[in-house]
Parts: structure tokens; sequence; C-alpha cells
């Protein structure tokens, strides 16, 4: 079933006057456009959704880790592509696995490293891995497109969306972490 562009219009709408609830990166490490990317999320017992899955023995829920990969792929998608679209929607995932829990004080790396990136499709092979034991590993496609494409008038939250995201972008990923300034010490 594909929502229509009335929905995501409202969807986007909302999305652009809050902010995300789940945030499922905390730090791109690797990236290599249009090839892959590797980030990490950790998990804290502050994290609400804990509270209730499970309240004696908390775990990230399945669907979230599935959704670092889906974070994980759409970066790639926006850097391959220059942030030329608003919406990046997961298609289809196939071959999901989930292979152990993690609880707060984990830490997850993502790797996804694209199959295709298209214009408008993209597919890609995922895996989460912690403590070097796989904890969640799919293989999964993606839509991604503009809401002026079925409304021209949605053209400037397309454009409002875009920048929220390449602000984020640059809290996800320093391309100088980790190396010297010139003339630090």
């Amino acid at each position: 079933m594909r929502l229509e562009y009335s929905v995501l219009a409202n969807l986007a709408s909302v999305a652009v006057e809050e902010t995300m609830r789940f945030i499922l990166i905390d730090k791109v490490i690797c990236l290599e456009v249009g090839s892959q990317l590797r980030a990490v999320k950790n998990v804290s017992l502050a994290e609400e959704y804990l509270g209730d899955h499970f309240p004696s023995f908390p775990v990230l829920p399945g669907v979230l880790l599935l959704e670092g990969l889906i974070e994980s792929a759409s970066w790639l998608v926006r850097k391959t592509e220059d942030f030329a679209h608003s919406m990046i929607l997961l298609e289809e995932a196939r071959n999901v696995r989930y292979k152990s829990f993690l609880g707060p004080g984990g830490q997850i790396e993502y790797t996804v490293d694209a199959r295709v990136i298209e214009e408008n499709v993209s597919s890609f092979a995922g895996v989460g891995v912690s403590q070097g034991e796989r904890i969640v590993e799919a293989r999964f496609g993606l839509r991604h497109f503009n809401l002026a494409d079925g409304d021209s008038a949605m053209a400037g939250v397309d454009g409002v969306v875009i920048e929220n995201m390449k602000k984020r972008w640059g809290l996800l990923w320093r391309e100088d972490a980790g190396r010297k300034r010139p003339g630090s010490p």
C-alpha cells in the first residue's frame, strides 16, 4: 500500500514543526558516498520506549533496530544525491533477521551497503553488530521523492525538510572528527 501525497504532506508538515521523536543513530563514523555508510547508536536506559519494552528486561525493540538500518541507508541516499529529495521511505524489507538483544549501555554499529541507488529507488543490505555479534540484518528497498512531485504547492515544505536534514547531517557527521586542525596541539 502506498501512502497518498496528501497524507505525506500532512506528515511532512508535522515533521517540519516538531522534532523527530526517535533518532536511531547517534553518529556516522564512515561514509563512502554511493557505496557504504557506517553509523553507531548508543542505547540509554533513559530512552522512553525501554520503559514499555520490557519493564523487567529492557531491550531496543526489533522494529527500531531495523529503523536504525533504514536511517543509515537514508543518509547514504541523501549524501549520494546531494539532498535532492525530502522524502525517503521504506518500500520493502526482506530477509530481516533478529539474532540477539540490545539493552541499556549497549552500542550497535550499523553498516549499510548500497546495491543500487537510482533517482527514485534504492536497495541495500545492512547489518547491525554489537560487541562483535550480529544483532540484526536485512535487505531492504527505499523510495525517494519530493512532495512537490505530486503537488507543486508542497515545494516550500520540501525545502524546509531538506534544510532540516542538512542541519541534522552536520550533527551526525564531522569530516574533521578525530583529526587535528591546523595550529591545534
